[in-house]
């Protein structure tokens, strides 16, 4: 079953001290001051921060969902067509999202605990 906005926002609203920032054409996902996601409800996509040995992986193994979005030092945006993923492979990608911006005393926290 592919995975509506109001999915991702729920997964998204799951995970600590993160932030929804609206800005017109997309919505600015962070964790404590630092992105970690956009999402742009028209096209129903989300733009994920991911390593980029994950970016390439994804993109490779299904490129009619995933797309390369950009590259930043070790890290590999990654755009996700939400209605190619499933529930539970979202929360999965955000999560690690989050995972590799969040502070590590808050990763440490909140151990390995996927949102639902």
């Amino acid at each position: 079953m592919p995975t509506r906005i109001a999915d991702l926002v729920d997964l998204v609203d799951q995970l600590p001290q993160v932030a929804r920032t609206e800005h017109g054409r997309y919505t600015k996902l962070a964790v404590a001051g630092h992105t970690f996601g956009y999402l742009w409800e028209p096209t129903r996509t989300v733009g994920l921060k991911q390593t980029l040995a994950e970016q390439l992986a994804l993109v490779a193994e299904r490129p009619e969902v995933f797309e390369v979005q950009f590259t930043a030092g070790a890290f590999g945006w990654v755009v996700v067509h939400l209605e190619g993923v499933e529930r539970d492979e979202l929360a999965e990608l955000v999560f690690e999202a989050w995972r590799l911006t969040a502070p590590a005393a808050l990763v440490a926290e909140r151990d390995d605990e996927l949102p639902t």
